[in-house]
């Protein structure tokens, strides 16, 4: 199955951009009237024929269109630090795309070494990582806050904070309540400070553990999202 990102995609008349035509008639090796599926990253999930194959220009024609094509009944929210190595933060955002998310946080915590980001890189980690999976839709990524800020978002459903450090924690398997709305935090190479972690508390989070052994930022974070996601199953 060959699948292409379509954010732009409204009428049964459609164009590929340049790129994706190139891809789709070079590399491919694509013609007129070889079938093609189409997402819009918002759940349209389209069929379509190739009208005109082109490199620069692919003219298709939809054929068949389904909307919320893999609709979840919940919704996971990540706020999770960037990581000083930012692949391995790719690596997390490419894989928890292929499992199940809805939106990603990144947050800067009073540990994290790394600061900054460039999100136009990240979402194309994300919309390549839909076309792999076959998913139509593509997570969302937030703009870089601080934790302050992220404790305080208005969230209905349940808020989870995980951390390594001593204090009275449940298993997240266990907290875990189907088909509820999940906002889970994942800190930096450092953790969360104590301070953060009771911060987040009094807004009303859950502190959890992710089990015995001590992970790294992005294993524990793509641990959550693919616990949460079996749970909902």
């Amino acid at each position: 199955m060959h699948l292409f990102y379509t954010p732009d995609l409204k009428d049964d008349n459609y164009r590929l951009s340049e790129e994706e035509s190139k891809h789709c008639v070079r590399v491919l090796r694509q013609t007129e009237g070889d079938t093609l599926f189409l997402v819009d990253g918002k759940g349209l999930f389209c069929e379509a024929v190739i009208l005109v194959a082109h490199p620069k220009g692919c003219e298709l024609k939809v054929v068949n269109r389904q909307s919320g094509y893999g609709k979840r009944d919940f919704k996971l929210i990540m706020g999770v630090s960037p990581t000083k190595n930012i692949d391995r933060y790719e690596w997390f955002l490419e894989k928890a795309t292929e499992i199940g998310i809805d939106s990603v946080i990144p947050v800067i915590g009073r540990y994290s070494e790394r600061k900054e980001i460039k999100p136009e890189r990240l979402e194309k980690v994300m919309v390549s990582a839909i076309k792999q999976s076959i998913k139509a839709y593509l997570p969302r990524l937030e703009p870089l806050q601080s934790f302050k800020t992220t404790i305080k978002i208005p969230f209905e459903g349940q808020r989870f904070i995980a951390h390594c450090n001593a204090g009275e924690k449940i298993l997240l398997r266990d907290a875990i309540k189907k088909g509820v709305d999940v906002m889970i935090l994942i800190g930096p190479e450092g953790d969360f400070s104590v301070e953060e972690v009771d911060a987040a508390i009094s807004e009303g989070f859950i502190p959890v553990s992710l089990g015995e052994a001590r992970l790294r930022t992005e294993t524990a974070a793509l641990v959550a999202c693919h616990t949460i996601n079996l749970i909902n199953q």
